[in-house]
């Protein structure tokens, strides 16, 4: 099962975000504070630390490729030693996904579960949570995967939620949950994202048809 399939252009997005506007994030916590000079001296700073967590993000992830075990080594120093940076949070959720291409599904939802811990927003949070889930469905912890999805999710994350629910319902055995599931994810807009939702709709109700 494809555990990344609709998320990674969000992934993308969001760092993007951070990394042009991280910095000013957290001016508002400074303003009045120290003065125009301090709020200088904190702005080049914050923004300093900021370039320089995303150029050591960088290194980590073009060594992925190149060489997966100074890219795990250093990533997990990386996370350790900047877990106040946006970037900890993405490096976790790089990580995981090289531990889920190896099949290593404990070791994923490790690094899955450090991401939540560490999201700098809402939405990277909810990616890291809907991946855990389909980690746990990989490993058949099917009822950790329901409670994960479970959770709060914002809405447009709920016909990938949804979908996956039933993924988990299907595995159960429990097909009336599963069709019910994937006809909410259709309902939420899925089809459109998830061209697999169909198929999933069409085959329950085969299976139904041929059962009754």
């Amino acid at each position: 099962m494809e555990i990344y399939q609709s998320e990674e252009q969000q992934v993308e997005a969001i760092k993007k975000f951070f990394k042009e506007n991280g910095y000013s994030l957290g001016a508002g916590l400074v303003i009045g504070l120290g003065g125009f000079f301090g709020y200088n001296y904190y702005q080049d700073s914050k923004q300093a630390a900021i370039e320089s967590a995303s150029s050591q993000y960088q290194q980590n992830i073009e060594a992925m490729t190149n060489d997966g075990e100074t890219f795990r080594t250093n990533s997990q120093s990386f996370i350790n030693e900047n877990k106040d940076s946006s970037y900890a949070a993405f490096t976790a959720l790089a990580l995981a996904k090289d531990a889920a291409s190896h099949s290593d599904w404990q070791e994923a939802e490790k690094q899955l579960t450090m991401a939540i811990e560490l999201a700098p927003s809402v939405e990277v949070k909810a990616i890291a949570q809907l991946r855990l889930a389909r980690v746990q469905i990989q490993q058949e912890n099917l009822d950790d995967a329901l409670a994960t999805l479970g959770k709060t999710f914002p809405e447009k994350y709920q016909a990938s939620v949804a979908e996956t629910k039933g993924d988990a319902y299907l595995l159960k055995g429990d097909k009336e949950q599963a069709r019910s599931a994937y006809q909410a994810a259709a309902d939420a807009g899925g089809l459109e994202s998830s061209p697999q939702l169909q198929m999933k709709l069409d085959d329950l109700a085969v299976a139904v048809n041929l059962a009754g």
